[in-house]
């Protein structure tokens, strides 16, 4: 059972890197740093975009409107830190 435990937070673990490297690709395309023409850049950005976008619409649909401050990563990253600390803090010690 801790295996099952320690693969669902080696998955979200990725996927909290994921979103770190959504929201720094963002503020590289947002400042023109990178070249959105080149294919490997394109493909990387829009990798991160259909890996992360589920998760964060429901959060920036929820969200008032804060102009140009997107702050659904932020808040996806404590809910999924909420998550894990939840799975092995309260459920594991109940299944084991």
């Amino acid at each position: 059972m801790f295996a099952l435990f320690q693969t669902i937070d080696l998955a979200l673990n990725i996927y909290i890197w994921l979103i770190i490297g959504r929201a720094i690709f963002s503020w590289l395309y947002a400042f023109n740093v990178v070249n959105t023409r080149n294919n490997f850049v394109a493909m990387v950005g829009d990798f991160l975009f259909k890996v992360t976008e589920p998760a964060m619409r429901p959060i920036r649909q929820i969200l008032p409107d804060l102009g140009g401050i997107d702050i659904s990563p932020i808040i996806l990253l404590l809910i999924i830190y909420f998550v894990r600390l939840f799975l092995l803090n309260t459920i594991y010690p109940m299944v084991a």
